[in-house]
């Protein structure tokens, strides 16, 4: 049950007759089979029916992205940015200019790794934080990434490219074994249209077996003012994670876009809050900054630090908390 959470050769030599010896007839060259065959040349067909592939799923992203409500959600998201941006927020910078003490970082981390966010009525999820326990990963996480129709090729490349590179990001700063891969894995992120994401149940049942039917609902009710979620699942009553599926909305522009791609990824390592006197970070419900910032990356370091251990309280972590706090900001 689920908790959420080598060549040689040889040769002959003739004996020596006293016979008078005859020159031995001159023997033709065998062909060369290889000599003989035309140099390689590119795969032209092949290359053909990846272009036609290309093309037909560019063909059928469009058609896909071009429902009433995808547009809806597209026009909304993009007005969301230009709104943001224009207030200075979402912010690319990794807030270094900010000062941050130890105590701060150190009262951050339980806020943000020792409670957590939501809590459920049903299928909804309430703002509602609650004193929780230090989770993370012990086993490898391999980040896995699905389309829905609706992501043309191009897209895909891009989006790809930046979960690759995050996830080798949050390798570096965790010490943890985290990649991305081509294959099925345990962490999955979905890019979503509006209209894929509302019939995504199936999917999920299939990615995440045993997920808890409220958060299906949950994931296919999602409002618009939440551009992505992540879950993130133990088995039973295990602080340690197994599992986790990530749902980027399609729709969204680039800048919100990473953004979510920075946030879902790095809570579904283990920080799973979000705290409004967090800065500078992306776990603050400001939007003040889109991507991962130094105290993000601090935070990375210390959920992983092997002093903590999953199961931990913010009663019984908060010592250590501060003494890794003080060893990062001197």
């Amino acid at each position: 049950m689920l908790g959420l959470l080598a060549l040689s050769a040889c040769s002959d030599i003739g004996r020596k007759t006293d016979a008078p010896q005859q020159p031995p007839p001159v023997a033709e060259p065998a062909p060369n089979p290889l000599a003989a065959a035309p140099p390689p040349r590119p795969n032209s067909a092949l290359r053909a029916a990846r272009a036609k592939r290309a093309t037909d799923q560019a063909r059928t992203a469009e058609r896909a992205s071009s429902t009433p409500a995808s547009q809806t959600m597209h026009g909304y998201f993009v007005g969301v940015e230009d709104m943001l941006t224009a207030r200075g927020l979402l912010r690319s910078d990794d807030g270094t200019a900010i000062s941050l003490t130890p105590e701060q970082l150190a009262q951050d981390f339980v806020n943000i790794a020792l409670y957590d966010e939501y809590s459920r009525d049903g299928a909804d999820l309430v703002p509602d934080a609650r004193p929780s326990r230090l989770r993370r990963w012990t086993q490898p996480v391999r980040i896995a990434v699905e389309f829905g129709a609706s992501v043309p090729p191009a897209t895909r490349t891009r989006d790809r490219a930046e979960v690759q590179g995050f996830a080798e990001r949050l390798a570096a700063l965790t010490g943890h074994d985290i990649a991305a891969t081509p294959g099925s894995g345990n962490f999955t992120v979905m890019f979503l249209s509006e209209d894929e994401r509302r019939k995504i149940g199936p999917r999920l049942t299939s990615v995440v077996p045993g997920i808890p039917a409220n958060d299906v609902e949950a994931i296919q009710s999602l409002p618009p003012q939440n551009y992505c979620t992540v879950f993130a699942y133990s088995v039973g009553d295990s602080p340690v994670y197994s599992e986790a599926v990530a749902i980027i909305r399609a729709e969204l522009p680039p800048r919100l876009r990473s953004s979510c791609i920075h946030e879902e990824l790095a809570q579904g390592m283990g920080l799973a809050n979000d705290s409004p006197t967090a800065r500078p970070s992306i776990f603050n419900d400001d939007e003040e900054f889109a991507l991962l910032t130094r105290h993000d990356s601090l935070l990375l370091q210390m959920l992983y630090d092997r002093r903590l251990q999953p199961g931990m309280n913010a009663e019984a972590a908060t010592s250590v908390v501060r003494q890794i706090a003080e060893e990062l900001v001197p």
